[in-house]
């Protein structure tokens, strides 16, 4: 749909200040009728802070808001509903005990004598529900739905306050590849039929497939705009960091010390069918490609000891070794950094002090059973300082931080054990382009200091970037090896499929 001369939307000299932040200093940003603008920046840039602004929860402290060119007051969440402005959160804000038309028309029920009219909220939901490509039951569960499913309910709520513009903060970052592909019909969709959409994510592929425009915030400050041909990923990151980015991946040629890690006939839980063989070097970074469901986690799971081994042997420094626990794990000097790092790497609301310890208590425990918390202390600031935490101090709630400082809060509990071999799972999903690039310079120090480290990541070009050695699994079995001078997209999706690649496959591995 062509956009309309004069903007839905229009934000001008926007500024919101909280005690010792400026998280919003003059922006402005337009939006048009049936377009696509999506707003990207580093973690803090104050794109949260405009959408909460725009949705009604907080108020600005200076500029205006106008919607078709009338000037409005977002005072509450229920004006902006009535302008027409909607918010899908990253975190879905269903409740799951109610069945799909309770939450469509939650708190704004249809009455018939005074009673909850239950017929009506059937007959609109099945509307709503269409206009989304759903054919679901309106009386069904929300429990019952998948991730995918619960994101179009969000938007058929959306739809069914009349919201002509529809905020999606970080829509995909929960959804398979098949679910993404669906929610990205809905929004064609949805932008033929008029309605408007601003799109928040950190994944640049998406941006530059979907986005008419791109607005880009830095440091609570427009930093930049891109339209059409210029929205490229380079163009995206340079307005996002404010640099050049010539060496985004820091991968440097460095001398391979012996077999560390060594994995002879390993069958996982998951896959018994696929027994795994392969070995790291100290010193290696060795990328593990595949497709959702390949059996990557599955296989750090089994040398984590999290779920146990069926069979196989696992040797660490030529010595043959026994895992069923972390405990064991960790006495070996294995480390894993999981890919849920707020459900099984951090517990959200303890401080960093707390959750940089937990992996080394009893290391460092005064005879045996009573907690060093100078010690703590210490080991924590150090951790700060050497991974550049970004914090107020070590007694900062983890859940108040940004996901790169968890991701880095993570890394350093895990790297306070003194591991010889780090596993990590999905390192930067969640996390902004600048922090990215801060793990990946991480990645590269801990390998050079002789660390070996196996990684899964679903997005080829880190895969590529980062990797001396790649391995690449397809259904629970690894169907190939690939060396620094091998790596190229084409090549991992090769074997990542045993097919030719597919748009969705591509999708699924965050290539277009």
């Amino acid at each position: 749909m062509t956009p309309s001369t004069s903007p839905l939307l229009r934000v001008r000299n926007l500024t919101k200040r909280f005690p010792g932040v400026l998280a919003l200093n003059s922006v402005e940003l337009e939006l048009y009728e049936g377009e696509l603008l999506s707003l990207i920046g580093e973690n803090g840039a104050g794109k949260s802070t405009l959408m909460k602004i725009l949705a009604g929860v907080q108020l600005p402290d200076e500029g205006e808001v106008s919607v078709a060119g009338n000037t409005v007051v977002l005072d509450s969440v229920k004006i902006a509903q009535s302008q027409g402005i909607a918010l899908i959160h990253q975190e879905l804000n269903l409740s799951e005990n109610l069945t799909i038309g309770a939450n469509i028309f939650l708190g704004r029920e249809p009455q018939r004598f005074g009673f909850i009219n239950k017929r009506t909220i059937a007959k609109e939901s099945k509307r709503f529900l269409a206009m989304v490509g759903l054919s679901l039951d309106p009386d069904t569960m929300t429990a019952d739905l998948s991730i995918g499913q619960q994101q179009l309910v969000e938007i058929a709520r959306a739809l069914s306050i009349n919201a002509r513009i529809l905020i999606m903060d970080e829509p995909t970052s929960s959804l398979s590849a098949g679910e993404t592909e669906k929610l990205f019909d809905v929004i064609r969709e949805l932008r033929a039929h008029g309605v408007s959409i601003i799109y928040i994510s950190h994944r640049l592929g998406e941006v530059k497939l979907l986005s008419d425009r791109v607005t880009v915030f830095r440091d609570g400050e427009n930093a930049g705009e891109l339209a059409g041909t210029d929205i490229t990923h380079d163009a995206m990151v340079k307005l996002m960091v404010g640099r050049e980015i010539s060496q985004y991946y820091p991968h440097t040629s460095r001398p391979l010390g012996d077999v560390m890690l060594q994995v002879s006939g390993l069958v996982t839980q998951a896959n018994p069918d696929h027994p795994l063989d392969f070995q790291v070097r100290q010193g290696e970074i060795v990328g593990i490609a595949g497709l959702v469901g390949a059996g990557r986690t599955e296989m750090l799971d089994a040398l984590f000891g999290v779920v146990p081994c069926l069979a196989g042997e696992i040797y660490v420094q030529d010595q043959q070794v026994s895992i069923n626990t972390p405990k064991q794990a960790i006495q070996l000097g294995i480390a894993l950094v999981p890919e849920d790092r707020k459900n099984r790497g951090l517990i959200l609301e303890m401080d960093i002090q707390a959750n940089s310890s937990l992996a080394s208590l009893a290391k460092h425990a005064h005879m045996t059973c009573f907690r060093n918390v100078p010690k703590e202390r210490a080991d924590a600031e150090e951790m700060i300082e050497k991974l550049g935490t970004r914090t107020p101090s070590v007694l900062q709630t983890v859940g108040f931080l940004s996901g790169g400082n968890q991701q880095k809060v993570v890394l350093g509990k895990w790297l306070l054990t003194q591991p010889r071999i780090l596993l990590l799972d999905e390192p930067t999903r969640g996390i902004d382009v600048g922090a990215k690039q801060e793990i990946y310079q991480l990645i590269e120090s801990l390998a050079a200091t002789g660390l070996s480290i196996l990684f899964v990541s679903s997005e080829l070009e880190e895969i590529i970037g980062m990797s001396d050695r790649v391995l690449v699994m397809h259904e629970g079995r690894i169907t190939g090896e690939l060396n620094r001078a091998e790596l190229s997209e084409e090549a991992i999706m090769q074997l990542a499929t045993n097919a030719d690649t597919t748009r969705a496959q591509k999708e699924e591995m965050h290539v277009l």
